[in-house]
């Protein structure tokens, strides 16, 4: 049962670093990524199918500040360049034939700081997830201990180890906060 439980929390913990990981990844830098669109959900074939972005096109960027997205089907076209629009992340796409292009302007220096400020909140949902897992961790231990399965050293070691693991994470969620922000501030 011991390794369990810190398998099981370790298993959360990476779950919630992905999620942060995609979370952070939507917030918009200075130059473009197809990360911003890729998974914006289009209404294609007529309404009939609700599709990702990345499942109807190439996306890909022709300078740090455009994004190029080319449909495999070039009939929905149309219906892709509207679900971007609807999406309203802020940019406007363009139809230029067989390719849609979508230009980022360049971020203000106030822009940055309210992005800097969504990141922060982000991370900081990412933190109470974190502690939610490891009082998760602890409940199971705590469990254990009191129905004999886990003895008292046992359970003082486990205790400690889960509390090392969560830091280790919280290190990590720190980490791509300071790395997203160097990005941000980058001009």
């Amino acid at each position: 049962m011991q390794p369990d439980v810190l398998n099981q929390t370790k298993a959360r913990l990476q779950k919630v670093i992905e999620v942060i990981k995609n979370d952070i990844s939507t917030i918009r830098t200075g130059k473009a990524s197809p990360s911003l669109v890729e998974n914006l959900v289009i209404n294609a074939y007529g309404g009939n199918a609700k599709m990702r972005l990345m499942e109807l096109a190439t996306i890909g960027s022709s300078d740090p500040q455009t994004l190029v997205i080319t449909p495999f089907d070039h009939s929905v076209i149309a219906e892709i360049e509207k679900g971007i629009f609807e999406a309203n992340i802020g940019v406007s796409p363009v139809v230029d034939g067989q390719i849609i292009r979508i230009s980022l302007p360049p971020l203000s220096q106030e822009r940055r700081q309210e992005l800097i400020k969504a990141m922060k909140h982000k991370l900081e949902n990412g933190k109470i997830m974190i502690r939610q897992a490891r009082h998760e961790g602890m409940e199971a231990i705590k469990k254990g201990n009191d129905e004999g399965t886990i003895g008292e050293d046992e359970k003082s070691r486990l205790e400690k180890e889960v509390q090392r693991v969560v830091d280790d994470y919280i290190a990590i969620i720190d980490g791509l906060g300071e790395q997203k922000e160097a990005e941000l501030l980058q001009i």
